[in-house]
């Protein structure tokens, strides 16, 4: 209600100037008008004054008032003039000053109304960074987050596990649980959970393997941390996640990976200004292998609106590449089946020459993995497996995500 109240007394005011200024005109006009006679009259009474005194000779006070009578007469004339029809009557004034006023007071009325925010409380910069610390300060822990994102998903059957496979994990949890102190065993521990999709207890594994190391451990181990977070929230970066990252950046500020996650950290809290100044540079050093990759021109245009900033995402270079999606495998299912054998072997044949000769990322390698499962050439999608094992030697959530694409590892 205040604002309403300032904006109409202000409107109010403007219009009353307005008014004034055009009322005003006839006026001034008219004064001036009569000023110039009365001057013109007061030099005829000086000459006068002073030929009687004899300071000026009678021939020279003869000139002096024809003079003055001339200027005299044409202001005469000219105050005549301005009186009758080359000034507009006083009502017609009054009605243009009217017209004016409206249309100033609709004009401004109709701008607010579309490009203004009738109803909504005034936002200063100061309010909404404040705002936005505090959420980033009490937003929702770990725990919390997962049960949320546990509640909406789908219901899905689980992933085909060889009960091999889930022996030989049971006796790799107790062998670790024996010995908590076992770094290769928390390592391997934290890369099978996470290929069975128990995130969760990948990074608690992950947490142990932190512990033993202690000032030994890297970026790459506290990323990896936030990284299994991440994921089991279903992407969303919580502060345990973010305490993770802070520690990868502390380690090594120009982790690209370690940035892209802080600047979904920033975006998530309410600072898309932030957000976008992580993600730029990022940008010009964007990893084409990285899974995040393709999403990253999205949401650094969403953070660049957000804040206001005309920015325009790069085309990425690899944009024409790609081996068959779920989108492809399930567009399958509608040929027959000598098209759908055809259809998947050229997609996987055209993947594979990929890989072969430019490598690609650990979710393109996964693609091939299934599709070849698909096909039922079980022998060469072990050889990509263990190909893969080689190729990613040290990042065990790629692995991981691999073996996962061929149900549990071979």
């Amino acid at each position: 209600m205040g604002f309403w109240v300032f904006a109409g007394g202000l409107a109010v005011l403007t219009v009353a100037l307005l008014l004034r200024a055009l009322l005003r005109g006839r006026a001034a006009a008219a004064e001036a008008d009569v000023a110039g006679i009365a001057l013109y009259r007061e030099q005829l009474a000086a000459v006068a004054k002073d030929a009687e005194a004899g300071r000026i000779d009678a021939g020279e006070a003869e000139r002096l008032e024809l003079e003055i009578k001339r200027r005299l007469l044409e202001a005469d004339r000219a105050a005549q003039g301005a009186s009758g029809t080359g000034r507009a009557p006083r009502e017609l004034s009054l009605g243009a000053a009217v017209i004016v006023a409206a249309a100033v007071l609709a004009g401004t009325g109709g701008l607010y109304w579309v490009l203004g925010a009738p109803g909504y409380g005034d936002a200063p910069i100061a309010a909404r960074i404040a705002a936005a610390e505090e959420y980033r300060q009490t937003r929702m822990r770990q725990a919390d987050a997962v049960a949320r994102f546990e509640q909406n998903l789908p219901d899905v059957p689980d992933p085909d596990i060889s009960e091999e496979f889930k022996g030989l994990m049971a006796q790799l949890r107790s062998a670790v649980a024996e010995r908590p102190d076992d770094l290769q065993g928390h390592v391997l521990l934290v890369r099978n959970e996470a290929a069975m999709g128990n995130f969760g207890a990948a990074a608690k594994a992950q947490e142990a393997v932190l512990r033993i190391k202690a000032e030994d451990a890297r970026a790459q181990d506290y990323l990896l941390l936030a990284q299994l977070w991440i994921t089991e929230a279903g992407g969303y970066v919580s502060p345990e996640a973010e305490a993770a990252l802070a520690q990868a950046l502390r380690r090594d500020s120009e982790n690209v990976e370690a940035r892209y996650y802080w600047g979904l950290m920033r975006a998530q809290t309410g600072r898309p200004d932030l957000a976008f100044n992580v993600w730029r540079r990022v940008m010009d050093e964007l990893p084409p292998d990285a899974p995040w990759a393709a999403d990253l021109p999205t949401q650094i245009a969403a953070a660049a609106r957000a804040a206001g900033v005309e920015y325009t995402p790069p085309a990425p270079s690899n944009a024409g590449v790609r081996g068959p999606s779920a989108e492809d495998m399930a567009a399958a299912q509608d040929m027959s089946p000598d098209e759908r054998q055809a259809f998947i072997r050229s997609m996987v044949d055209g993947l594979a020459e990929e890989l072969a000769t430019d490598g690609g990322t650990p979710e393109k390698w996964a693609q091939l993995v299934r599709a070849l499962g698909v096909l039922g050439e079980v022998e060469r999608q072990a050889e990509i497996v263990a190909e893969a094992r080689e190729v990613f030697d040290g990042s065990p959530e790629a692995i991981a995500l691999i073996e996962a694409a061929a149900g549990g590892g071979q």
